[in-house]
């Protein structure tokens, strides 16, 4: 380390869903500002949700209701900046028998539908599953549900077009780059950083951003050296992957017998996602593993409902996060609070924020918070902007991705229908960037199978800061799922001879 180091309006520990918000927002009011995530984005918990955009219908029975507006009137808010990623999915809740009644159910739909000033999604309506598509994969004792709306998304997604947003608009990303210490030093902050080589760097900045989601209180007392630190509680919630349990688009919201809840979605074309558990965890987040346990457990709860039972032999895939929630105190991990605090704190003189707890429907406005309170320390610049300026790909004609799909198999025909709808849903108008001027498939360079051609990962490389084929077959798609190991293989070679300075 020499010579005077780089200087930040603002700096960001952690490249998750809030990490790469609070990027985005401060870069776009003219803050320079830069991340340090120590793996890939969204390497942690934020490409291990349950891969929705909802208000959280559950959370009314525990009277969150300023949590679940905000949320829900996020879901409207990232329907329109991101339409190619967070996109309508209708939910059916069935009746159980002896479970809770009919009209206790409806009325909390009633109010789920009427609390955050729902314009784009369809309201609640009450279903015979006798008579519905929705119900022939049920159990014949179930006849009476509900559907109503909430939108699915590609999590890992859309913290990449974050951070791809945030980079456009002037701030600095570093993967694969730890922080190791950070000190105050009249009135603002030395960092140090180790890459993924071993070198270190030394930048300055004037507030840091702690958005290090399970590893945030770590880094308040290792790296930050903040003594006392506030708590947080760790909860591990795991998701198991089946080949697809029924054929139609809509998803179901199951109400287990010790009254948490449990979801089986559309996932993939090909599959059914079901999850989520909520157990304590301790030890290290990066550790984090479904346990045999957990996997019956979600195995039995979709057994109850459905007519087929789900085995663990049915499962193709799973995968564990940990999820920081502030400690209120609650007794059961399912009953913890989702929302978040901002903790704000000076350390001889130097301002620090944390974000602690949140769920991802809600990044944007903690983002805006965050960049709010960041101004009272940094002096104010640009005003608040992120409500309606769309991230990259997200400009659709008329927000209809299926049409959109449907233009690029026009205008490339030899995508195939499945091919487009990927690359439309993956990267909206971005998609046509990425095949330019191509006329056949020879054009995009190497095919490495699945419709991944070499054209998109040279994209992924240069503009989304992929470095292996787990980011690629997993994070920036989730081709992992049928992928062969060869072709995982394959993009490892490609890219320890492509990725040098990318």
């Amino acid at each position: 380390m020499s010579g005077d180091p780089a200087s930040y309006d603002l700096f960001v520990i952690g490249g998750g869903i809030n990490g790469c918000g609070v990027a985005r927002d401060a870069a776009g009011r003219g803050y320079q500002a830069a991340l340090a995530e120590q793996g890939d984005l969204a390497e942690g918990t934020s490409s291990r949700s349950t891969k929705l955009v909802h208000g959280g219908l559950r959370y009314l029975e525990h009277f969150a209701f300023g949590m679940v507006r905000e949320a829900l009137r996020e879901r409207e808010t990232l329907m329109s900046i991101a339409p190619h990623l967070v996109r309508p999915l209708r939910f059916v809740l069935p009746v159980l028998p002896g479970g809770r009644p009919a009209w206790l159910l409806r009325f909390g739909l009633f109010l789920y539908d009427h609390l955050g000033g729902r314009e784009k999604l369809p309201g609640t309506e009450a279903l015979d599953l006798r008579d519905v598509p929705e119900g022939a994969p049920l159990r014949p004792s179930l006849r009476k549900g509900f559907a109503f709306s909430d939108c699915r998304v590609d999590d890992s997604r859309l913290v990449v077009l974050n951070a791809r947003d945030a980079a456009d608009r002037g701030a600095t990303i570093f993967t694969r780059t730890r922080v190791l210490r950070a000190w105050a030093e009249q009135g603002a902050w030395r960092v140090v950083l180790r890459d993924a080589t071993g070198g270190d760097r030394e930048v300055a900045a004037r507030l840091i951003v702690n958005a290090a989601g399970p590893w945030a209180g770590a880094a308040l007392g290792a790296v930050l050296g903040v003594q006392a630190a506030p708590r947080l509680r760790l909860v591990r919630g795991s998701h198991i992957v089946t080949r697809k349990l029924f054929d139609h688009d809509s998803a179901y919201l199951f109400q287990a017998g010790d009254g948490r809840v449990v979801f089986a979605i559309p996932y993939c074309d090909d599959f059914t996602l079901i999850g989520t558990t909520d157990a304590d965890f301790s030890g290290a987040p990066d550790e984090a593993a479904i346990t045999p346990d957990e996997i019956a457990y979600l195995c039995a709860v979709a057994s109850g409902f459905f007519a087929r039972p789900v085995g663990a032999g049915d499962v193709v895939w799973s995968f564990s996060g940990v999820r920081p929630l502030r400690d209120d105190g609650a007794g059961d991990a399912a009953q913890a609070s989702r929302d978040y605090v901002l903790d704000e704190r000076r350390v001889e003189g130097a301002p620090l924020l944390s974000i602690l707890g949140g769920k991802l429907t809600a990044f944007r406005h903690v983002a805006e918070q965050v960049a709010d309170r960041a101004a009272l320390s940094l002096g104010a610049r640009g005003k608040r902007w992120t409500a309606a300026a769309r991230l990259p790909g997200g400009d659709l004609s008329r927000g209809d991705l299926a049409a959109f799909a449907r233009d690029l198999v026009a205008h490339y025909p030899f995508l195939t229908a499945r091919e487009a709808a990927r690359l439309a849903g993956a990267y909206g108008t971005v998609a046509g960037t990425i095949l330019g001027a191509a006329k056949k498939r020879e054009d995009l360079g190497r095919d490495f199978g699945l419709g991944l051609s070499e054209a998109e990962v040279e994209h992924l490389v240069t503009r989304e800061w992929a470095r292996t084929a787990e980011d690629i077959l997993w994070r920036r798609s989730k081709l992992g799922l049928w992928a062969p190991p060869e072709m995982a293989g394959a993009l490892d070679e490609w890219l320890a001879t492509h990725s040098e300075g990318a």
